[in-house]
């Protein structure tokens, strides 16, 4: 643990988010605990090696620790807070993009030697659990190759493998093995959501959504909620108010034009929910968010 987390720190030497010369995986740092941002995360897996994170989804809270990895099987908008961290101990971390073609390879070819076990319900969209030794090691000697940059081309792809093995035998296997099934509940769930993303500004009913995802009303609905903590409705809100979100800060765009751009007729209800997701109204979370971006106070996933 303590070479991996040495590192991490090696190549990412400053608070923030360093994509690396290794494809999928970034590295992440925090020399100070951060205010809790909301951000969508997408499917990944992302190994501690020092700090602490919380991560709030719906209703649901995560924790996760050093020695100790978060999976995301889905694209969902989360509550993310970084909680433990100091310029001696900061919060450190390896990202990797979880490439289901791959994870589909290794278990056709596992369950021909009975390797890797198999199950359908899929459960949550984040998990924790512990590392454990030979995934650690395996993500170290994947950070090692960024001293040899000819070698990752030929190697990089080797150990990816080996470490998305881990996780299919590992604790989670069962929920990460459904990101490979083209017919699983968590892939339904996954064509509701991309019909979300791609219609958020609009107005929609469950049995739409249901049509998109193969599913009956009911049955989508209660995987949904089972995998994101959250109704369609209110991945719908959520997502919408990130965006409008990000139209007032990056486009300085006035409050009322961005809740008309991202689907809200009336202006009022807009700002109440906005001031509840975001726990002050647009302007004023703006102007926050502008000096927590200056000090430095960047959200890591």
């Amino acid at each position: 643990m303590d070479k991996f987390a040495y590192l991490i720190e090696q190549y990412c030497s400053s608070a923030g988010r360093y994509d690396t010369a290794i494809p999928g995986v970034a590295l992440l740092r925090a020399d100070a605990p951060m205010e809790p941002v909301n951000v969508v995360y997408q499917p990944s897996v992302c190994i501690l090696a020092s700090g602490e994170k919380t991560a709030l989804m719906g209703d649901s809270v995560y924790v996760y620790r050093p020695g100790q990895y978060l999976t995301v099987s889905l694209d969902v908008p989360v509550l993310g807070e970084v909680t433990v961290a100091s310029p001696d101990e900061p919060y450190l971390c390896l990202r990797l993009d979880l490439n289901t073609k791959v994870m589909g390879e290794i278990m056709m070819e596992a369950r021909d030697n009975n390797i890797v076990p198999t199950g359908r319900q899929p459960g949550s969209a984040l998990q924790v659990s512990d590392a454990g030794a030979e995934l650690i090691n395996a993500a170290t000697r994947l950070l090692e190759l960024l001293a040899t940059p000819r070698d990752i081309p030929i190697l990089a792809p080797l150990i990816e493998r080996e470490i998305l093995y881990r996780l299919l035998n590992g604790p989670q296997s069962v929920r990460l093995q459904q990101l490979a099934l083209a017919d699983s509940k968590l892939n339904q769930v996954s064509r509701a959501i991309e019909w979300i993303k791609n219609h958020f500004r609009e107005p929609f009913s469950v049995e739409v959504l249901a049509r998109e995802a193969h599913m009956s009303p009911s049955a989508l609905h209660q995987h949904f909620k089972a995998i994101t903590s959250m109704s369609p409705l209110q991945y719908q809100k959520q997502l919408r108010l990130q965006e409008a979100r990000s139209l007032i800060m990056v486009s300085a765009m006035d409050a009322a034009s961005a809740g008309y751009h991202v689907g809200y007729d009336s202006p009022s209800q807009f700002s109440r929910e906005y001031r509840r997701m975001f726990g002050a109204p647009p302007r004023r979370d703006v102007e926050q968010l502008r000096l927590s971006s200056s000090a430095g106070m960047v959200e890591v996933a």
